[in-house]
């Protein structure tokens, strides 16, 4: 077939098209092969964009956090480390509430449950109250070891909330001691991390600030897990208190990856507290001016009221549910009050840095008896809501103010032990106050009448001397 011919043209063409189209289809299995074998198919693509968007979620809420907890300098000091710890340290604990609140408080009726709860704040409080004041001393000897008293404390609460979880759907005796450890392990791990909060201080922080930061990753993380450990209740009695033992040995890790800082000895002296000429003593909390032990005395007045308000209301609103609601409605109406209260207090003492604590203390005391005694005046259910706000808000105010107190004007060799002390007191003022709403006669305006009466001596005793040493500043504690 000559080339002049139109069948040879033709047979060109598509002998042509045959050729290109074999090429063509070899090139895209070629590239489909090589697609395949470096993982960047159609399929692994897809596969990849589900797998960041499920993941984003989690790892965009984690840097989210951690941009917050380490910002304005806590990252580069330590404290953002510390902030972790404790929002770790908080939702452990709110877990253990839970499961101990459903045993001894909502599973029977209201006389039994009086009963109940009387009977664990003996058992646990009473050896609580001769524990406690070897737990400071124990501490001040153990000051290069910060990192590995807050993880044992962890590492404890993990092993008694698994030990707690075989006894707590029964609610038998055995369930006491372990509540007991829970109790001390955590007030071990709160005195030494107060204690460390001004090695992690950074610049342009007043301890007020960095406690209240510390102290509102704590509330924001109960806020978090109480829903949680609400939801594992639904599963059965003893998930909360797996969920407490997954988060303490979370914190367990965590309590190591502090500064190392925490443990060095750097800076410290041995502090001797000099007065009129007498022999050199251990400095302790009448020994440092005023401002600590009327600070305290107005603590102990608030943290009473939180502990009567606590027992009170809960059997109060379980027999009388505010109007128009079920008493589960009106007892979280009350809490959410209280939390609310208690995270703005956290929020406003980082806002009121350039303040003194004294004058914080005795304006959140004095607000909290007015709000009190309009409360007893104008019994209901808005009242009892508007008091329990305060009462959250206050406590939180006067608890940080209190503990920059101690930071400021004890010294360090016996800080931890004063801290240990303050928070005895404090805890026994909880449950002078929670005994006396467990006993007293479930009457509104009778109740709030208490508790006023409960404010009224704290502002008799508290509230002349912190305005004095207000006005006149203190002096901070000579040391050789």
């Amino acid at each position: 077939m000559s080339p002049e011919c139109p069948e040879w043209w033709f047979t060109c063409a598509v002998r042509h098209v045959s050729r290109s189209t074999r090429q063509g289809l070899g090139h895209y299995d070629g590239v489909a092969a090589a697609q395949s074998s470096d993982g960047s198919g159609p399929l692994r693509r897809t596969g990849r964009a589900v797998g960041r968007a499920l993941h984003l979620p989690f790892t965009g809420t984690a840097k989210g956090i951690r941009r917050a907890t380490h910002a304005h300098g806590a990252g580069e000091s330590g404290l953002g480390k510390l902030i972790e710890l404790h929002a770790v340290n908080g939702a452990g604990d709110v877990m253990v509430t839970v499961a101990l609140a459903s045993t001894v408080f909502f599973s029977v009726p209201t006389d039994e449950a009086r009963g109940r709860v009387a009977l664990y704040l003996a058992v646990t409080m009473a050896p609580f109250t001769l524990l406690a004041p070897v737990i400071g001393p124990l501490l001040d000897r153990i000051p290069h070891g910060r990192r590995a008293a807050m993880a044992g404390a962890m590492l404890a609460r993990a092993l008694l909330a698994l030990a707690m979880s075989g006894a707590v759907a029964t609610g038998g005796l055995e369930l006491y001691p372990a509540a007991l450890g829970v109790l001390v392990s955590s007030k071990a791990y709160g005195v030494v991390r107060s204690a460390v909060v001004p090695r992690l201080l950074p610049p342009g922080f007043s301890l007020v600030k960095a406690n209240s930061r510390v102290t509102l990753a704590g509330l924001l993380a109960t806020g978090a897990a109480a829903p949680v450990g609400v939801g594992l209740q639904q599963i059965g009695p003893a998930w909360p208190l797996y969920g407490a033992f997954t988060l303490f040995v979370a914190g367990t890790v965590l309590a190591f990856t502090m500064p190392h800082k925490v443990d060095s000895a750097k800076g410290e002296r041995k502090a001797m507290l000099l007065e009129h000429g007498h022999a050199p003593r251990r400095p302790g909390l009448r020994t440092v001016g005023p401002s600590v032990l009327h600070g305290l005395q107005a603590n102990a007045a608030l943290r009473s009221l939180s502990g009567f308000l606590i027992f009170f209301l809960a059997f109060l609103i379980r027999e009388h549910p505010l109007s128009g609601q079920s008493a589960a409605v009106s007892l979280a109406v009350v809490g959410v009050s209280a939390g609310v209260g208690n995270a703005c207090g956290t929020a406003i003492g980082a806002w009121l840095k350039a303040r003194g604590p004294e004058l914080i203390i005795a304006t959140v005391l004095g607000l909290t008896l007015g709000v009190a005694v309009c409360a007893a005046l104008f019994f209901g259910g808005l009242m009892v809501a508007v008091l329990g706000a305060t009462a959250g808000l206050c406590q939180a105010l006067g608890k940080l103010s209190l503990d920059a107190l101690i930071q400021r004007d004890v010294p360090e060799e016996v800080r931890t032990s004063a801290f240990a002390r303050s928070e005895t007191l404090l805890q026994m003022a909880w449950v002078v106050g929670g005994a006396v709403g467990i006993a007293l006669p479930l009457y509104g305006s009778l109740g709030m009448s208490v508790a006023a009466g409960l404010l009224a001596t704290g502002v008799a005793l508290s509230v002349r001397g912190l305005l004095g040493a207000a006005r006149r500043g203190t002096p901070h504690p000579r040391v050789a």
